[in-house]
């Protein structure tokens, strides 16, 4: 899934916590930000709300990429994010991070379980 220690890939990661809310961040080691969170050594949010489950993330070649990204996916609605995280479960990140952008116009349908287009 990823690689820890020696890589300097950072990392944009929504991780749920154990009272489902939804926790996003950035770092440039995923394996062990996921268990300092885990251990509650991570961010005081998730401190009290462990264990957390990573269900989704995003590869980036500069801090500031990852910390912007980490920006704009705060500002999306739980609902945007949650179609994020099921595109990232059916397809795997990369098109999840193609869909991105498309939030205005996808929509995730309960009933068949996959997401669709409102427009071409």
């Amino acid at each position: 899934m990823w690689i820890s220690g020696d890589n300097y890939m950072n990392y944009t990661y929504i991780i749920k916590c154990a009272d489902s809310t939804l926790y996003t961040g950035w770092t440039n080691d995923l394996d062990k930000r996921i268990k300092a969170h885990n251990s509650g050594k991570g961010a005081k949010y998730t401190k009290t709300r462990r264990p957390v489950k990573l269900v989704y993330y995003e590869e980036h070649e500069t801090k500031n990429e990852a910390m912007s990204r980490e920006y704009a996916i705060k500002h999306l609605t739980r609902k945007e994010k949650e179609i994020l995280i099921k595109a990232y479960e059916a397809w795997g990140h990369d098109m999840a991070d193609h869909l991105y952008g498309m939030f205005a116009f996808a929509l995730w349908d309960d009933e068949k379980e996959e997401l669709f287009a409102l427009r071409d």
